[in-house]
């Protein structure tokens, strides 16, 4: 019988002073910190913060998609 896999998403923001590009990746790795099984990145949006008619800050929503782990047989 095939096991079933369970995913779970979250929704984060990630930011960088350099591109949009680099702040996605920013999410996912501050994500892997503490996750494992990061399965996929899902680009919501993309925002900035301007300061003197320049972006000064690039920031993506991001929504990062995960295996969720299963415990033993017992649990």
């Amino acid at each position: 019988m095939s096991e079933m896999v369970v995913k779970k998403i979250i929704e984060l923001v990630g930011s960088s002073p350099k591109g949009w590009e680099e702040a996605v990746g920013s999410a996912v790795k501050e994500a892997a910190k503490t996750i494992r099984n990061i399965t996929s990145v899902h680009v919501v949006a993309y925002t900035g913060k301007v300061q003197r008619n320049r972006i000064v800050e690039y920031r993506a929503l991001v929504r990062i998609a995960f295996t969720v782990e299963r415990g033993s047989a017992s649990d």
